[in-house]
């Protein structure tokens, strides 16, 4: 008996042993077990803050990619975040080059005045009849010729992101880098970057269609300029196009519907109803545009930069105060006042080309889609280019193209 209780307690020993082992193997199990998932949990944690990582890196660089690739173009354009100061500038800028302009014309000695008054006694005659025939197309056509406002921005090819300024200052100027350029990106929380392009169109029926350059209402097409932009993935998007007539005391709202595949000319239009704005009368026939015979040339070189240089002085100051220096509103505000009206210049046509007009008007950039006049007061062509630094050739393009795009 004294053996068999022995034995029992061994066995009974023998079974706490056991258990006591599986115990411990279970308890080692569960600590290999939470090893290998806090393992497991930490390389997740680790890769997605690669991931993370990579993805910040990489949209931090192709937003430096970005600011540096647009910081050349963005400087030599003018993007409509003007301050009312920058405005002021610009307006004060170009009446002292005009007033320079005429100093620099005065004759520097007698017998170079005496020269000068001759030409013009010699001219006198076909000058008078030239201008009387002037002052009757400026009175007739004048309220028909428009400056068009072309707001431009730009999205990336790619995401479809409009282009944003990065931030914007306290004063509501644009952030800038240490070399003062603007802080450019598609992930910028400022306003979207625009460029404010004015040219000069002319309407040519009763429905509201105006005669145009193709450049002018497409800014982008054959533009150096905008072709660096371009090239690296961005897409122009037309924001806002408007067209300002003399005689209305506001823009209206334009869009395209036809462009030229042969010539640098489209057709905009605009609702003009009861405005009682009347359209031009186009040349019918070859034969209305002659070599020497007078032309008149009438539209917007240089845009608002021209218009704000002819106002005074305190009418300049409340413009750029109301606008603030946006472009928009200071057009809005130029047409309330009746201050929108062409440049009126006359010259001679110098040849005739099968597919252009040169003739001497003076004119700029602006002027382009302004309508070029004969002595009949009859549009014989489409301004569109002109030689730099020589006003002895400017291009119109004959309006029979013009008149092809008008046909329904």
């Amino acid at each position: 008996m004294r053996s068999k209780q022995t034995a029992d307690e061994l066995w009974q020993r023998l079974r706490l042993s056991e258990d006591s082992q599986n115990a411990n193997q279970q308890v080692v199990t569960a600590v290999n077990e939470e090893r290998r998932t806090f393992l497991v949990g930490t390389l997740a944690i680790v890769l997605v803050l690669v991931v993370v990582g990579l993805v910040s890196f990489f949209f931090y660089h192709r937003s430096q990619a970005e600011n540096v690739r647009v910081f050349a173009a963005i400087t030599r354009l003018q993007t409509g975040a003007l301050s009312q100061q920058s405005l002021m500038e610009r307006s004060h800028q170009s009446l002292e080059n005009q007033t320079r302009g005429a100093a620099g014309d005065q004759p520097e000695d007698h017998a170079a005045l005496e020269n000068q008054v001759a030409a013009v006694e010699g001219r006198l005659q076909k000058l008078e009849t030239e201008g009387k025939a002037a002052h009757a197309i400026i009175e007739a056509d004048e309220p028909s010729v428009c400056l068009i406002h072309v707001v431009l921005a730009f999205r990336d090819h790619d995401s479809g992101l409009k282009l944003r300024y990065a931030a914007l200052t306290s004063s509501g100027e644009p952030e800038t880098d240490k070399s003062n350029n603007p802080l450019v990106s598609l992930t910028g929380i400022g306003p979207e970057v625009h460029l404010d392009v004015f040219g000069t169109g002319f309407l040519a029926s009763d429905d509201g269609q105006i005669l145009t350059n193709h450049h002018v209402a497409e800014p982008w097409w054959q533009n150096d300029e905008l072709k660096e932009m371009l090239d690296q993935g961005l897409e122009p998007d037309i924001a806002e196009m408007t067209a300002y007539f003399p005689s209305i005391a506001h823009g209206i709202p334009i869009s395209t519907k036809k462009i030229s595949s042969v010539a640098d000319v489209a057709v905009v239009k605009g609702n003009v109803s009861g405005m009682r704005i009347r359209p031009i009368t186009l040349a019918d026939g070859r034969n209305s545009a002659v070599g020497g015979s007078p032309v008149v040339l009438l539209g917007y070189p240089t845009g608002v930069d021209a218009i704000l240089a002819r106002t005074g002085a305190a009418t300049l100051q409340a413009i750029a105060a109301s606008s603030k220096g946006d472009p928009k509103q200071a057009m809005e505000e130029l047409a309330r006042r009746h201050l929108i009206k062409p440049v009126v210049t006359q010259g001679h046509i110098g040849d005739i080309l099968p597919d252009k007009i040169v003739y001497d008007a003076q004119t700029t950039s602006g002027g382009s889609g302004g309508p070029l006049f004969n002595d009949q007061g009859q549009v014989i062509g489409i301004n569109f280019a002109m030689v730099r630094d020589f006003g002895g050739s400017n291009f119109a393009i004959p309006v029979r193209f013009g008149e092809s795009l008008l046909k329904p």
